[in-house]
């Protein structure tokens, strides 16, 4: 993958100077049908979906470099892996609302949502305004985002305070009643990863947990019940309380 390439030296680190049609043909030559197929069944989209592995992107990505400018053309390919590459290698001092807005139109795919927010939107500094944001937002992955997003900030954000997360909880209980599959599962990952942060964060989320226990919906009694059995679980107390 490297002959015939130009490289690029920045922070002592070596990249390749790459063009994006250049990654678009590299990526294309990676393409695996039989690995489509396999992600289909996880209910990943096969809509211009090449089937190439993370571990792939994450190591392309590194070769890279960060480029701001390449991550949007990535994008606008449509291409599945592209635009998972265009959140790993995005600047996110350089995101904008406007383009998180825009990117999450486009997401047709679970592991694109999560890949983005995992990666990308949780670095951005207006992030917990758009969790706020998206919530309201009524096209399953957009909504999903909202939790994705609430997830990533709880497992990447080390520096916050309690008091930003404790806004999650009311989000999460309102949100507790859908019951299309990619949202409710976002909404209890969002619980369980909150109530993973400590021990004061996990007692609220326990009690939002035994709240939404009470609601009369699949989904609410789903979310809950599993977010418990984690949350109350010996190893996660254990982890809290050493």
């Amino acid at each position: 993958m490297l002959a015939g390439f130009y490289f690029r030296m920045f922070y002592n680190k070596i990249y390749l100077i790459m063009t994006y049609q250049e990654i678009i043909k590299i990526l294309k030559s990676q393409a695996n049908p039989k690995n489509v197929a396999g992600m289909a069944r996880f209910g990943i989209s096969a809509k211009n979906t090449l089937g190439i592995s993370m571990p792939y992107l994450r190591n392309f990505a590194k070769k890279i470099g960060k480029d701001h400018k390449l991550a949007l053309q990535l994008w606008k390919s449509g291409i599945h892996e592209a635009r998972i590459l265009a959140a790993l290698i995005d600047e996110p001092d350089k995101v904008t609302p406007a383009q998180m807005d825009n990117w999450i139109k486009g997401f047709d795919s679970w592991d694109v949502c999560d890949q983005v927010c995992m990666n990308l939107f949780d670095k951005a500094p207006f992030a917990y305004k758009k969790v706020v944001e998206y919530a309201k937002r009524q096209r399953e992955f957009e909504k999903r985002t909202a939790f994705a997003l609430m997830a990533s900030l709880a497992w990447h954000d080390k520096k916050s305070s309690d008091s930003r997360f404790k806004m999650f909880f009311p989000i999460i209980k309102k949100a507790s009643g859908d019951e299309r599959n990619f949202v409710k599962k976002a909404v209890n990952w969002a619980l369980r990863q909150t109530g993973k942060r400590n021990k004061n964060l996990n007692k609220l989320a326990i009690k939002t947990a035994k709240d939404i226990l009470k609601i009369k919906s699949k989904s609410a009694q789903w979310i809950a019940k599993d977010a418990l059995r984690e949350l109350e679980g010996e190893a996660v107390q254990r982890r809290l309380t050493s």
